[in-house]
């Protein structure tokens, strides 16, 4: 008996404060966001909206000006079980707030592995959503982050409600 088919893959464009995203998924989820320096499609998907990502332009929409501060989206992040834990627990970090990968390691039950936690929160497939900007260095200073340092501090300066996001 041959296997069921999955839904293909839909992504459109949105342009944002912080860039261009790619947002893609499928009838039943959000699979991806990504920022403008990687964000071509990938083969087979096919542009056009699906009801998950037309939720996710809403919502994102509503994030970028100020009027939403959490998701409520289905979200289906390919991952490893280690990575899908760490961006379960990166959900938990409320709007606006920051934690060291320290801090994030602890919370997922591994103390001594804040550069697997930082391998994980690199790897985040749905970023703002599944929010890995909010994860700095231990001395609060900004680190790496799939959409430049200068992304992330923008959402944060957004998060803060900070206007020069804006500027």
């Amino acid at each position: 008996m041959p296997e069921p088919q999955a839904s293909p893959t839909s992504f459109v464009h949105l342009k944002t404060p912080v860039g261009k995203l790619l947002i893609a998924g499928d009838k039943e989820s959000v699979r991806h966001i990504r920022f403008e320096r990687d964000n071509a499609p990938e083969p087979g998907w096919e542009k056009g909206t699906t009801p998950p990502i037309r939720d996710a332009l809403s919502q994102l929409n509503g994030y970028f000006e100020r009027r939403r501060r959490s998701f409520d989206l289905p979200l289906a992040p390919e991952g490893t079980p280690f990575q899908r834990r760490v961006w379960a627990e990166l959900q938990q970090i409320p709007f606006g707030a920051t934690v060291s990968y320290g801090e994030l390691a602890r919370r997922v039950g591994e103390p001594t592995a804040s550069r697997a936690v930082g391998a994980a929160n690199g790897a985040n497939p749905i970023p703002i959503v599944i929010p890995c900007h909010r994860v700095v260095g231990a001395d609060g200073k900004l680190t790496g982050f799939g959409g430049g340092i200068e992304v992330k501090a923008r959402l944060l300066e957004l998060e803060a409600g900070q206007v020069k996001i804006f500027a």
